[in-house]
Parts: C-alpha cells; sequence; structure tokens
C-alpha cells in the first residue's frame, strides 16, 4: 500500500496546503483528519479546480471544496471486495477505517490493478511553421528543437507514455520527415505511433478530420509546443465525469498593471484602482475531444480549434473547462524557449 500519511491535513488546512498535499502525498488526494484522527473528507485535484473555477481564493479553506462524504471501507474488507467496491463506485482511492472511524490505510485502484493504463488516443499537432522562433526552426521543426538535452518532441511523447497513454499520432508538415525519421513507428518510445501528414496546413484542429477512422472515444489533442507536467490521466477522467462534448485545457494568465486604472461615467471620475493585478483564463493549447465533435470538422478544411469548439456551442453542446495549476509554459517565442532551457533541469530531471 502506497505511502500516504504525506496527504494528511488539517480540518483547518487552505486550499494551498490540500494542493501541496496532493502533490506531496503518492495517492493524488489530500486527506483531511480531525484531531482523532478520524476522516473527516478528501479533497482530489478536481475539488481543487472546481472551487478554483468558482472564484475560490487558494488561501480560502479547504473544506470549503473537499468531499464531506468519501467512500470508504473497513480495514478488514479483502483485495477482491476493494477492488469490486472502487469498480462500482468510479473511484481511484479507498480510505480504509477501523470501527471508530480512524484512519487505518489508503487503497489505490492504480496499485491494486498495477499501472493504469488509458486506451484514448492522442494526437500531437507538430505541423506548424514556427515562424516566430526565426532562424531556429529554419532547418528544424519548432517541435524539434532541443530543450534538456533532447528534442521538444520527445519530452512531450515521454510524458504521454509515462502516463499510461500509448496509442499517438502526430500531425505533421513543415520538414515532416525530421520528425518521422526521429520517432519511427514509436516501438523504440514505448508508444504505438501514428502519422498524420498534411499537404497544405490546416490550422490548429484541422488534422482530426484526416484521421482515417475518428476514434469512438475522447481523444487528446495538443500543440507539439508546450512543456508541461499536466497529468493527461486526470485531464481524461475530468472530462469522462462531465456531461461535455470537449474539454479545454486553460492557463491563468495574470497581468500587473504599472499605474493607476482609472474607472469613469460621463466624463467624471468613478474610481482609481492603484496597480492592479488583472488575471484570466487563457486556451492552454490542450483538449479532449468527444467522438461527436468529429461532425464539426470536415476533411482537408482548414480550422483551428476556437472555432471548432464555438460549432459545438452554437449547436447547444457543452464545452468544460479544466485549470491547469501544473507546469505549463507554451514555447512561441525566442524568450519562451530561453524560459524552457533555464526551467527545464528543475521541472523535468
Amino acid at each position: 500500500m502506497k505511502s500516504w500519511r504525506k496527504a494528511i491535513i488539517g480540518p483547518e488546512a487552505t486550499i494551498n496546503e490540500a494542493i501541496a498535499a496532493i502533490e506531496r502525498g503518492s495517492i493524488q488526494v489530500a486527506l483531511v483528519l480531525d484531531a482523532a484522527s478520524r476522516l473527516v473528507g478528501i479533497v482530489t485535484d478536481g475539488d481543487v479546480r472546481r472551487g478554483l473555477l468558482r472564484g475560490l481564493p487558494l488561501s480560502g479553506q479547504a473544506a470549503d471544496v473537499m468531499n464531506r462524504a468519501p467512500i470508504s471501507a473497513p480495514a478488514s474488507l479483502s483485495r477482491d471486495e476493494r477492488v469490486h467496491l472502487m469498480r462500482q463506485k468510479f473511484i481511484k482511492q479507498l480510505p480504509l477505517l477501523d470501527a471508530g472511524g480512524q484512519l487505518l490505510g489508503v487503497e489505490t485502484l492504480d496499485e491494486l490493478l498495477e499501472t493504469a493504463r488509458y486506451p484514448n488516443p492522442v494526437l500531437i499537432m507538430a505541423g506548424g511553421l514556427g515562424e516566430r522562433l526565426g532562424a531556429l526552426t529554419r532547418d528544424l521543426p519548432k517541435p524539434m528543437l532541443n530543450v534538456g538535452g533532447r528534442p521538444l518532441l520527445e519530452t512531450i511523447i515521454g510524458n504521454i507514455v509515462q502516463q499510461g497513454f500509448r496509442n499517438i499520432f502526430i500531425s505533421v508538415n513543415y520538414k515532416a520527415e525530421l520528425i518521422e525519421k526521429h520517432f519511427g513507428d514509436g516501438a523504440s518510445f514505448g508508444a504505438t505511433i501514428q502519422y498524420v501528414r498534411e499537404t497544405e496546413r490546416l490550422g490548429t484542429a484541422g488534422a482530426l478530420g484526416l484521421l482515417e477512422s475518428p476514434p469512438d472515444m475522447p481523444i487528446v489533442v495538443m500543440n507539439g509546443d508546450i512543456l508541461t507536467t499536466i497529468n493527461f490521466g486526470a485531464l481524461v477522467d475530468f472530462h469522462n465525469n462531465s456531461t461535455a462534448e470537449a474539454t479545454m485545457a486553460v492557463r491563468e494568465h495574470k497581468v500587473h498593471v504599472p499605474y493607476g486604472v482609472v474607472t469613469s461615467s460621463d466624463g467624471f471620475l468613478q474610481a482609481i484602482r492603484e496597480k492592479p493585478t488583472e488575471s484570466w483564463h487563457v486556451a492552454a493549447g490542450i483538449y479532449v475531444i468527444g467522438p461527436r465533435v468529429f461532425s464539426y470538422v470536415e476533411r482537408g478544411a482548414r480550422i483551428d480549434m476556437p472555432a471548432v469548439l464555438e460549432r459545438v456551442i452554437a449547436k447547444k453542446g457543452h464545452v468544460a473547462i479544466y485549470p491547469i495549476r501544473e507546469y505549463w509554459l507554451d514555447i512561441g517565442r525566442l524568450e519562451d524557449f530561453e524560459q524552457a532551457h533555464a526551467e527545464f533541469p528543475e521541472v523535468f530531471q
């Protein structure tokens, strides 16, 4: 049984402390215990993200986002009974309690069933020109730029495979032969890789229309110039547990205004906000696309992902929002490339 004690927090802990407990523990949840070690709730990654979307601050109480009635079981339950209960209730963590409600341990479904594997395909968009990087992409496609001693795309694929995704498609166009030569059929990287060849640039979603057989399950789509530690399994689980046809990963983007911002009406001053920090959620270039969304992408037509999602919404469909709080960097500019080099050793090694 994995170590779970590092994931314990008290009832007065903040959301930020719950996040820290999730990250330092090995069971993907924070365990909220009272002074008598009785389980009073759990906090999952999804609970935190939903709280942030509701506008709760990181300094707010974890009790405001926690599940106060988590599914638990007696520690005497057999292994098969634990597996059956977790599958029946669609949960991945099962707290084990004594007769008095004290926590004795936490069982995880991944540990019981060994490494989790996801059948969902992953489509990596790697056909762009990378024009904003100038001379760096004159002889190389941007996803093949060296970051941390290996191509950026190799780090992306390594993370995907390590998290249990093996079925990978790569959309290629500019200098496609360099990508195909390096990765081949994917066997040496622990994956099965197929290539979606764009004879002309089709935008950030056009490659969806080139898949020979659209999958009958959600597919992860991501840009090939993103360095991130996002948990792809958690993203897919989040999508599967929603009613959405697609899910967009978003990142909080803050801008500090170094001046007093003036609000006026009819020529008269209403208020002054001194050097405020504005915050927005921005698209992170990572999506989960459900099977029905493929009907909105014509084969061979140029289209960007925002337009596809707008079509979903126009047809009364739903697009869920998934906030990323893990490391994320879009390498679109030279300064981003330099930042990636500086941060890579700490984040990925």
